[in-house]
């Protein structure tokens, strides 16, 4: 019978304890298991949803006293899941990796992932939306804000010599990205908006390089985003609450339609929603031809109003999309080795272990409109 490796050693991890409580903690290592590796976190980005489990507990996390539906972890759990590392120790039935391997991690976890059959979503393909979904650093054991984890090994993507671990550790937030572009249907040569130029919406600015993109708009309110929406390449950056300059209409319009109108006899073929808000929502329904599509990136503080018609009447289509699958972060990869796109522009701060809730938390709670990607590295002085 295979056993799995029983380490005797500690070490540093931030841990979320309740609500606004994080903590960093020197926890057991965990064993490796057959089909395991042990990593070397390099690198582990903050995500949008760090920030809002920190604040709003629990939305992915165990609720406090109870455990998650489908790993059974408690609180604390450690955080973190955009990770980028290098395999230390692999378990008796990995076949496919090494010791000493750069790996970006899917940090997902699937049926898979429990030795339990396939749903029929697993079945087709879409893991991303397995009824036992759960991820590491939010809702399972392990994360990457810490010197190692143990995860299994179909959760491991190698890295080609030329990609560094600071690139790879953003190869997770680039999958989201490249997993709407891919589900939205969106064909070389066609017009995109994006609506909210934060780190989704930038990738997502990123990789319709990668797809061709004869025109990109994208929208944002903040002058910080804007300069960087612009550095990464738009097109048009509009400011969607100031009206245009000489402007005297007394007719209220929506400036972002106006200036999509003016390339653009009937709308863009495709809207991104990266913020969430009614106001957004409108915006892209109004700005996308007919026969477009408006597709949802946003996680959504509260529900919104839609009138169908406006979906029915033009037959636009109205889709959103969750995470990633292995082909996502296959082709992101791709698209990393060919070194067409700076994708290290991205990351705007590297902070220590150390320094993680204030140098990073708390940074971005403070001055988000300046950063777009925070990383962790564990084994920084």
């Amino acid at each position: 019978m295979e056993t799995a490796t029983i380490p005797t050693s500690t070490h540093p991890a931030l841990r979320i304890h309740a609500r606004e409580k994080l903590q960093l903690d020197n926890i057991p290592s965990l064993p490796c298991g057959p089909n395991e590796v042990r990593l070397k976190i390099a690198y582990c980005g903050i995500c949008g949803s760090d920030i809002h489990e920190y604040q709003a507990l629990p939305i992915f996390a165990p609720p406090p006293g109870g455990k998650h539906h489908a790993t059974g972890v408690e609180l604390p759990v450690v955080m973190g899941h955009e990770m980028s590392g290098t395999v230390t120790e692999v378990g008796s039935a990995v076949r496919d990796l090494e010791v000493g391997q750069n790996v970006a991690v899917c940090p997902s976890l699937d049926d898979r992932s429990y030795n339990e059959p396939p749903c029929s979503s697993c079945r087709r393909g879409k893991v991303n939306i397995c009824k036992r979904f759960a991820t590491y650093g939010l809702s399972a054991r392990g994360g990457g804000f810490s010197t190692e984890i143990v995860v299994k090994d179909f959760n491991c993507f190698p890295l080609p010599s030329s990609v560094s671990l600071k690139v790879g550790a953003l190869t997770e937030p680039l999958a989201v990205a490249w997993h709407s572009i891919r589900t939205s249907g969106f064909q070389k040569g066609q017009t995109a908006l994006i609506l909210g130029a934060g780190p989704i919406g930038l990738a997502i600015l990123l990789l319709l390089k990668v797809w061709d993109a004869s025109k990109v708009v994208v929208t944002e309110v903040t002058e910080a985003r804007q300069l960087q929406a612009q550095k990464f390449g738009a097109d048009l950056v509009i400011n969607p609450i100031q009206k245009p300059a000489g402007s005297s209409s007394q007719v209220p319009t929506d400036p972002v339609v106006d200036a999509i109108w003016t390339f653009s006899e009937d709308g863009v073929d495709v809207a991104f929603d990266a913020t969430g808000l009614q106001s957004t929502l409108d915006t892209a329904l109004a700005a996308t031809r007919p026969g477009g599509t408006i597709f949802n990136v946003a996680i959504h503080e509260k529900p919104l109003s839609l009138n169908l018609n406006d979906i029915g009447f033009r037959e636009k289509r109205l889709l959103g999309g969750i995470c990633y699958t292995k082909e996502d972060y296959e082709q992101v990869i791709n698209a990393m080795e060919s070194g067409k796109i700076p994708f290290e522009q991205m990351i705007t701060s590297v902070v220590p272990l150390t320094n993680a809730i204030e140098g990073g938390f708390m940074e971005l709670i403070r001055n988000k409109a300046k950063h777009v990607k925070i990383l962790i590295q564990p084994d920084q002085d």
